[in-house]
């Protein structure tokens, strides 16, 4: 169902068909909406990459806030972690195939968001040159 809005007799809006727990785009936005969980998917989607090595391809957050997320992704599948034999011991994390369902609308984003970039600096250039 969809949910809409009617307006009754004397004018007065309802809501009709409201959705009673969190819709489909709400549900995938608690998994991956969270800062850094994007690009921390991206970053694994081609190897398997050590923790400390998506710590510095994931520039600006903090070590604990990766390991924050690399949990949440793990918890929901989306990614696999192993512990190397090696000393100092080392973790990699891994895409699932569960996870690479992600990365065509990742790269849709990606794509979608350089075209709005591209268009704001184009704007931005045209005011700059009225003046």
């Amino acid at each position: 169902m969809r949910a809409r809005i009617d307006k009754d007799r004397q004018g007065r809006k309802a809501v009709v068909d409201a959705c009673a727990e969190p819709c489909a785009i709400e549900r995938g936005m608690r998994i991956l909406g969270s800062k850094w969980t994007g690009s921390i998917l991206w970053h694994l989607k081609d190897d398997p990459v050590r923790f400390n090595d998506l710590s510095r391809m994931v520039g600006g957050a903090s070590k604990k806030m990766i390991s924050d997320r690399l949990r949440h992704l793990e918890d929901h599948g989306l990614i696999e972690r192993a512990v190397l034999d090696t000393k100092p011991v080392g973790v990699t994390y891994v895409i699932t195939k569960k996870g690479a369902t992600a990365l065509d609308f990742l790269e849709q984003l990606r794509a979608w968001t350089e075209t709005l970039e591209k268009s704001e600096r184009r704007k931005a250039a045209r005011t700059r040159s009225k003046r």
